[in-house]
């Protein structure tokens, strides 16, 4: 059953630039991962980085978070956030249409 996960980057007061550089070459690299069905960011209006990501597997999902481009991400981040990424796993509940009633 497909995993959906959100993941909100609060960047500190000027290192939005910086985050955002951050995340684009962790993107393409898991864009190459086994299981890896959706990967991208979305600016919130109120400066955070919403990321949003869906995989085909909790196991591929989980085999994601210990390899080495979460790893290198998690590094290339050090000093920009204001607070730790909070990390959510989301599980589907269809409704209307199959394929609008679930990412």
């Amino acid at each position: 059953m497909p995993v959906v996960v959100t993941a909100t980057f609060t960047p500190k007061k000027g290192s939005f630039g910086q985050v955002v550089a951050a995340l684009s070459p962790a993107i393409a690299e898991v864009h190459e991962e086994p299981g890896c069905l959706l990967y991208a960011i979305h600016e919130s209006h109120d400066g955070q980085i919403l990321m949003i990501e869906k995989w085909e597997s909790a196991e591929l999902l989980d085999a994601h978070g210990a390899g080495g481009p979460v790893q290198r991400l998690n590094a290339s981040l050090e000093g920009l956030l204001q607070r730790p990424v909070e990390v959510m796993r989301h599980e589907p509940i269809p409704a209307g249409t199959p394929g609008q009633g679930a990412l």
